[in-house]
């Protein structure tokens, strides 16, 4: 499958059970097709974003996170006529065979408009350029994830 960037996608579980990560955003209930997750390609590297629809949580941690700050960590916007959370924090690096399918709703494939994917693109890069730096945003390891899924590259060749 290839994956195009700005769409939303879902990640097979065994995704999940392969990288171990209790910090990751897991499927629900084992094949339950959720969250959905948005595609990113940083320097030649899949992204994925997982998307929340618990608005009213995340408006109020956005609202304390800019109290003291600005956030970039987090992104409230509307999606496909829905609003939703654009979790960055939660971003991880993956490869396209842990990709199960493209969401879509009545047969359209759901992508971002491209103001918001510029948003996200701008968002992700900073956070990574920061990480290089000492300045961790993310959640899980990263780092870990990445070895895990350039193991299963250089396994598939």
């Amino acid at each position: 499958m290839k994956i195009k960037i700005g769409y939303l996608y879902h990640i097979k579980d065994n995704f999940f059970n392969l990288v171990d990560d209790n910090k990751l955003m897991q499927n629900y209930e084992n094949g339950h097709t959720r969250p959905t997750y948005y595609a990113a390609k940083i320097d030649g590297t899949l992204w994925f974003v997982p998307l929340s629809s618990r608005i009213e949580k995340y408006k109020n941690i956005l609202a304390k996170r800019k109290k003291h700050n600005y956030c970039e960590t987090i992104i409230v916007s509307e999606i496909f006529g829905t609003e939703q959370a654009i979790l960055l924090q939660n971003a991880f690096p993956c490869i396209e065979k842990f990709v199960a399918h493209v969401h879509n709703i009545d047969g359209v494939e759901i992508q971002a408009i491209n103001s918001l994917k510029v948003r996200i693109d701008k968002n992700l890069r900073r956070m990574l350029r920061l990480k290089t730096h000492g300045i961790n945003l993310f959640m899980s390891d990263i780092d870990r994830i990445k070895d895990i899924i350039i193991n299963e590259l250089v396994q598939k060749v």
